[in-house]
C-alpha cells in the first residue's frame, strides 16, 4: 500500500520570551486606586457621622470647627460641644477606624498564613488568647480597662497590650501545633482546633472575671470582652496608632511573599520565599496586633472574616493590593457599626462585638456552605 503523503507541518510562530514561559504577575486593577480614594472619601465621611451624631447631636460644620481650631492651637469656644467633640467623639471615632483597621490586616494575613478563608482571629481562638491574657493582668493589678474607673493611660495599655500579645501568640501557637498534627493539615481541623482552645480559654477568661471581687469592674470587664469603644481617650489612641500602620507597612512589604504562600508551602519555597521565617514573622505580627486591638477595644468578632473576603471580591487576591484594601474597609466598617451601637438604643449603648456578631456569623454560614458544596 502506498505511503499517504505528509502535509508538511507549518512552522509554528516564535513565542515572545516572557509572555508563556514565565509566571505572570497579578495585575493591579485600573479601578483600584479609585477604589481605595472612594473609601477614603466614605471613612472621612463616616467619621464625620461618629462625631456629629449621639445623644446630642452637633451639626458636621460645628463638628469641623472645632477639629480645626483644636489643630491650629486656638483656646477652645465656651460650651459643652468643644468638650463633646473633642474630648470624647473624635477619641473614640478615631479609635474604631484603628481597631477596624487592624483587625482587617489581622484577618487578611491570617487567611494567607493558613490558607484558609474561613480563618479568623476570633475563630481561631487568637483573640480569646488576648482576652485571657488581657483579663489576667487587669485582675492581677497590671492595668485597667477602659471604661471601668481605672486610669487607662500609655503604661496601663502597655501592660495589658504586652500581656494580650503572650495571650495571643501561645493561643495561636497551639492552634497551630493541633491542626498539625500528624503531618497533615486539614482546614476543617484547624477551624474546629481554634473554636475549641478558643472557648476554653474563654471559660478560664470567665472565672478570672468573677474573681475580680469588684462588682462594678466585673461588669465592665464583661462589657468590654463583648467589644467596647466606650472608654477611648487620647491616650488610649497612642499604641493603636503606632501598631496598626506599623503592621501595614511590614505586611505590605512582603505582599510578594504572601501571594506565594497561598499556593503552598512548596510553591512559595520554589520562588525563593523562606517560608519558616516567614511564617514566623506572620505569627508575630497578627499576634502583636490582635493582642493590641483587645487590649484597647476587647474582642471584636467577625470583622476579620468579613473585610477580607469583601475585599477580594472587589479587587482579586493579590496582596499588594488587598492590605490597604482591607485596612481601608474595616475602618469604614467598624466606625459605622460603632454608629450604630451609640445611636441604635436610646437608653443604652450595644456592646460592638453584638452587633459585628450578628452581621458576621451569617457571612460565615454563606463561606462554610460554599466550601461544602465545592467539596473542600
Amino acid at each position: 500500500m502506498p505511503d499517504t503523503p505528509t502535509k508538511p507541518r507549518t512552522p509554528t510562530k516564535p513565542r515572545t520570551p516572557g509572555i508563556a514561559t514565565t509566571p505572570r504577575t497579578p495585575r493591579v486593577l485600573p479601578g483600584t486606586p479609585w477604589l481605595a480614594v472612594a473609601l477614603l472619601l466614605a471613612l472621612l465621611v463616616a467619621l464625620t457621622a461618629a462625631v456629629s451624631f449621639g445623644a446630642t447631636d452637633i451639626a458636621p460644620a460645628e463638628v469641623w470647627s472645632v477639629v480645626f481650631r483644636r489643630l491650629g492651637g486656638q483656646p477652645p469656644r465656651p460650651g459643652t460641644n468643644d468638650l463633646i467633640v473633642w474630648q470624647l467623639r473624635v477619641p473614640r471615632a478615631l479609635l474604631a477606624a484603628l481597631v477596624g483597621a487592624g483587625l482587617g490586616l489581622v484577618g487578611t494575613a491570617t487567611q494567607a498564613l493558613v490558607r484558609n478563608p474561613l480563618a479568623d482571629p476570633y475563630l481561631l481562638g487568637i483573640s480569646n488568647g488576648a482576652s485571657l491574657g488581657a483579663v489576667a493582668a487587669i485582675v492581677l493589678g497590671a492595668g485597667a480597662v477602659a471604661g471601668t474607673g481605672g486610669a487607662f493611660g500609655l503604661a496601663g495599655g502597655l501592660g495589658l497590650s504586652l500581656a494580650a500579645f503572650a495571650g495571643a501568640l501561645a493561643s495561636f501557637a497551639l492552634v497551630w501545633t493541633l491542626a498539625r498534627r500528624g503531618g497533615g493539615f486539614a482546614p476543617l481541623r484547624l477551624v474546629l482546633a481554634g473554636v475549641g482552645i478558643g472557648q476554653f480559654l474563654a471559660g478560664i477568661t470567665s472565672y478570672l472575671v468573677l474573681q475580680a471581687g469588684d462588682e462594678q469592674q466585673t461588669r465592665g470587664v464583661l462589657f468590654w470582652l463583648m467589644g467596647s469603644l466606650g472608654g477611648a481617650t487620647w491616650s488610649t489612641l497612642v499604641l493603636p496608632a503606632l501598631a496598626v500602620p506599623a503592621g501595614l507597612l511590614v505586611l505590605q512589604a512582603r505582599a510578594r511573599a504572601l501571594n506565594a504562600l497561598t499556593m503552598g508551602d512548596e510553591t512559595a519555597a520554589s520562588v525563593g520565599v523562606d517560608v519558616v521565617r516567614l511564617r514566623r514573622l506572620l505569627f508575630v505580627v497578627t499576634s502583636l496586633l490582635t493582642g493590641v486591638l483587645v487590649s484597647v477595644s476587647g474582642a471584636v468578632a467577625f470583622v476579620g472574616l468579613m473585610v477580607p473576603h469583601l475585599c477580594r471580591l472587589l479587587v482579586g487576591g493579590d496582596h499588594r493590593r488587598l492590605l490597604p484594601l482591607a485596612a481601608l474597609t474595616g475602618a469604614l466598617l467598624l466606625v459605622v457599626v460603632d454608629i450604630v451601637c451609640r445611636t441604635a438604643m436610646a437608653d443604652q449603648e450595644l456592646p460592638v462585638g453584638v452587633v459585628t456578631a450578628l452581621v458576621g456569623a451569617p457571612v460565615l454560614l454563606y463561606v462554610l456552605d460554599r466550601r461544602l458544596g465545592a467539596g473542600s
